[in-house]
């Protein structure tokens, strides 16, 4: 694990990406990295392949430049950075697609919540990214139970 700066402060730690499927909320992959690792880098590990779309943050813009992903024929929409979004107008076009991408993309904290919140991950546990990484497959293997128990007949 690795210490990054986010505006003057400094955080050490890692990383949880995950990949959720965009119908049921199901985390589907999932990938850890130090800290100071760029989100961009893991977007093929977190793809299975067999998605139509693909929604991300501010995060991954230029993700359809790369060159491990020009073979993907994927719809790529991925948010607007946030200070170029508050300059448009309220009724511009752009921002109400962007609402709409957010309402979409809220599905991948969904399973945020029940990690952080029901589980109580809110800092790493043990030294080194082995260890964490093994404890957060696990709260994904339980939150996929949890989420797909709200879908099984009752």
């Amino acid at each position: 694990m690795c210490q990054t700066r986010k505006g003057k402060q400094y955080h050490f730690g890692m990383k949880m990406h995950i990949g959720v499927d965009e119908s049921l909320g199901l985390i589907h992959s999932v990938e850890t990295t130090a800290a100071n690792e760029a989100d961009i880098t893991l977007t093929g590990k977190l793809l299975h392949g067999e998605e139509k779309n693909v929604w991300g943050d501010a995060g991954y813009q230029g993700v359809q430049k790369r060159e491990e992903h020009a073979q993907r024929e994927v719809n790529w929409l991925v948010a607007m950075r946030p200070g170029k979004q508050a300059q448009l107008p309220e009724s511009h076009p752009l921002k109400q697609a962007e609402r709409i991408k957010a309402g979409i993309r809220a599905k991948v904290e969904h399973p945020f919540l029940y990690i952080k919140v029901l589980f109580g991950y809110n800092k790493v546990r043990y030294r080194g990214l082995k260890k964490n990484s093994n404890r957060l497959h696990l709260l994904a293997g339980i939150t996929n139970l949890l989420i797909g128990q709200k879908y099984l007949p009752t």
